[in-house]
């Protein structure tokens, strides 16, 4: 009885779960990101001549854009996240935790992303590229409630760390490249 209660209460938990992660992902930073983030390398030194509160915000400025809370939308009560992160140990490696909500039940999609050089918060790229683990696309497979999990990498080792994009991400249909959910343009630094 108790196993017949959890199955019919998961849908109800799950879909408060993606509404959770979606606010906490909607809400405001206490700093607003440069467009033009001063150089990782920058010396330290050069940090502590200023004053402390500007020293803490340059600092959070420099490493805001490593990581991001990305939230993809579609259609109804259709809902993504991904949880977009650059370990501080592991330089040129990004991993890509995503859940997906609502989605056809026992369907199978794919998160892509397109990267745009010209940082103007408008991602115009439509130089879609399939992510995975490391080179090999992966599935994102959902269960019987349309409900799915992936954890995902990529390594962007050929790219000059310091390296400021413009980017965006979609999860479409495995089979038709139909569109089920979207991203807004979001700022990432390789680490």
């Amino acid at each position: 009885m108790k196993s017949l209660l959890f199955l019919a209460l998961r849908p109800v938990v799950l879909r408060a779960l993606g509404i959770a992660l979606f606010m906490i992902a909607c809400s405001e930073p206490d700093v607003v990101p440069s467009k033009n983030p001063s150089s990782p390398s920058q010396n330290i030194s050069e940090l502590e001549d200023e004053s402390s509160s500007n020293f803490l915000r340059h600092r959070h400025r420099d490493t805001v854009n490593y990581n991001l809370d990305v939230v993809l939308l579609g259609s109804g009560k259709n809902f993504g996240y991904i949880k977009f992160r650059q370990h501080k140990n592991e330089t040129q490696m990004i991993y890509l935790d995503t859940w997906v909500l609502g989605l056809e039940a026992n369907g199978r999609y794919q998160l892509q992303r397109a990267v745009d050089t010209v940082l103007d918060g408008n991602c115009t790229s439509v130089s879609w590229l399939t992510l995975g683990k490391g080179l090999v696309p992966e599935s994102i497979v959902t269960n019987n409630w349309g409900s799915g999990v992936a954890e995902l990498f990529r390594s962007v080792a050929a790219i000059p760390t310091g390296s400021t994009f413009d980017i965006h991400f979609r999860i479409v249909k495995e089979n038709t490249e139909e569109v089920v959910l979207s991203s807004n343009c979001y700022e990432y630094t390789v680490r």
